[in-house]
């Protein structure tokens, strides 16, 4: 299922008024467990606005600062953000520079933010880590060693990540042991494959989100998006707004979930 969401409308008084009505709305109802983004849309942001793309990217990333708080005050426990894919280190050098110095800028700050510590958020990034440059892939243990130790909410960070890798490696994984004798063919489930992917331990999304206009979820949960809700929306991320937030969250929970039933 999917809802296509309009464009930006201005701030003002009564919109401020039915952005709080909202939002009391949505936290009177069962709230979904783990929503999953895909962050799309900086570029095209630049480019209509007339910036640089390294400036839809800044603002890009400060608009997932936001997207966590808003998660957090609605509860959600899980949150999951697909930031760059194993895809994107094909685009421009310099733009793949740009986003890998955002990306440690970011983790360094998980380390500082009160509200991660307070509300006891544990951070963790989800993919090929090892093809990070080494910077960030220093930000990135010293984000995780400094939230370990939670497990009220869990934020997943995807980066240089892709679906079907994923679920290749689980395979290669499951096959060894296989070989080593310490798994049998027949005993092999689903859940033997789900706890091999990078988001092993992690529940399923319920509501998988995507910015930016694209209809698609680009090699992206593929395994785990087997029932969850799909919103795509035609708002660039960085012109995502609170509200649009809060009608999708709403309209998810007006959904009947039978999960095939």
């Amino acid at each position: 299922m999917s809802l296509i969401i309009g464009k930006n409308i201005l701030l003002s008084p009564i919109y401020r008024i039915y952005q709080r009505r909202l939002q009391e709305k949505v936290k009177d109802n069962a709230m979904p467990i783990h929503i999953a983004f895909i962050l799309d849309g900086n570029r095209r942001y630049a480019t209509r606005k007339g910036f640089d793309t390294f400036i839809g990217h800044q603002i890009g990333a400060k608009k997932v600062e936001e997207l966590i708080e808003w998660c957090l005050d609605l509860d959600i426990k899980v949150v999951t953000l697909y930031a760059f894919s194993i895809e994107n280190f094909q685009r421009p050098e310099e733009e793949v520079q740009d986003i890998m110095g955002l990306l440690k800028i970011q983790f360094e700050k998980v380390m500082t933010n009160r509200n991660i510590h307070r509300k006891k958020v544990r951070v963790k990034a989800l993919g090929r880590i090892d093809s990070l440059p080494d910077d960030v892939k220093t930000s990135i243990k010293k984000a995780e060693d400094s939230t370990k130790g939670y497990d009220k909410y869990f934020l997943n960070i995807c980066i240089a990540y892709g679906s079907r890798d994923e679920i290749i490696e689980a395979v290669r994984s499951i096959a060894q042991k296989v070989e080593e004798g310490r798994l049998l063919p027949q005993d092999i489930t689903l859940e033997t494959l789900r706890q091999y992917l990078f988001t092993g331990g992690v529940p399923d999304p319920d509501l998988i989100i995507r910015t930016g206009g694209e209809s698609r979820l680009s090699n992206f949960m593929l395994f785990q998006a087997a029932y969850a809700e799909l919103f795509f929306i035609d708002v660039y991320l960085p012109a995502f707004r609170k509200i649009d937030f809060l009608r999708i969250v709403r309209d998810y929970q007006k959904k009947e979930r039978r999960y095939g039933k």
